[in-house]
């Protein structure tokens, strides 16, 4: 099997895939903590002041565009969870796995680093350019558990919905990409809805900002992968008996 997600191929031109994955997460980065930092710093948007409801949106309707732009070309995976979840699951060849990890590692740090270009100093110093940190009063095991669930459900709903030819293409970023708002908006408010180590560590470096920076990365990588293996091992579409099996498939 060759396939991977949103119709992409697993053996592309690797240079390629790896410049499609960093522009990727540049932008998503980009739009979500942008608006996080202008919500922060009280600047208003479209007449009223940020809110945490137009975080999430930014970094939701950010993927769905990307989905649809790029899923064809990389598989639009712009987080380590999802590819880690894929490479253990069998469904992403570990070759690739290096490149895309330091693909949407740079994105997330060019992205942070454009954020506080473009907001200054403040940005910096008063936002921490929207890094993801505990919320008052929550533990680092909080954080993990959190931010492992809502990851869990954000990988279970892109290898259930990408992976199948029966969804429209359409649909499959349109649901991915409000599954990501959703996850955001529900992990807000306890650990800041990371959901994406790539996306926590980028504002992280360049803010100098590492609180809880364990379970910002490791809550989602185990996330992932047990939802991917979930999928591959009990849910995935199963062939029926007598089913013909392809020389590819052999």
């Amino acid at each position: 099997m060759n396939e991977g997600l949103y119709g992409s191929s697993t053996t592309q031109n690797l240079p390629r895939v790896a410049v499609a994955e960093a522009v990727g997460t540049y932008f998503l980065v980009l739009a979500g903590t942008a608006v996080a930092v202008a919500a922060t710093l009280g600047l208003t948007i479209a007449g009223g002041v940020a809110d945490s409801l137009a975080v999430g949106l930014a970094f939701g309707l950010t993927l769905v565009a990307l989905v649809n732009s790029l899923g064809h070309i990389s598989g639009c995976h712009l987080n380590p969870a999802v590819t880690l979840g894929l490479a253990v699951s069998g469904a992403f060849p570990w070759r690739y796995v290096p490149a895309y990890l330091v693909a949407q590692l740079g994105g997330a740090v060019l992205a942070s680093l454009t954020v506080w270009l473009t907001y200054g100093d403040a940005a910096r110093e008063d936002a921490s350019l929207a890094a993801t940190l505990p919320a008052g009063g929550v533990s680092p095991v909080t954080v993990l558990v959190i931010e492992g669930l809502v990851t869990f459900f954000l990988v279970l709903t892109i290898v259930s919905v990408a992976t199948d030819s029966r969804v429209p293409k359409a649909a499959a970023g349109l649901t991915v990409g409000f599954t990501l708002a959703v996850c955001v908006l529900l992990a807000g408010p306890l650990s800041g809805g990371g959901v994406n180590p790539a996306r926590a560590l980028g504002p992280m470096i360049v803010s100098g900002r590492f609180d809880s920076v364990w379970a910002y990365v490791l809550g989602p990588l185990v996330g992932g992968v047990l939802a991917a293996l979930l999928y591959a091992r009990f849910l995935q579409e199963a062939r029926e008996p007598g089913d013909a099996v392809t020389a590819d498939e052999a």
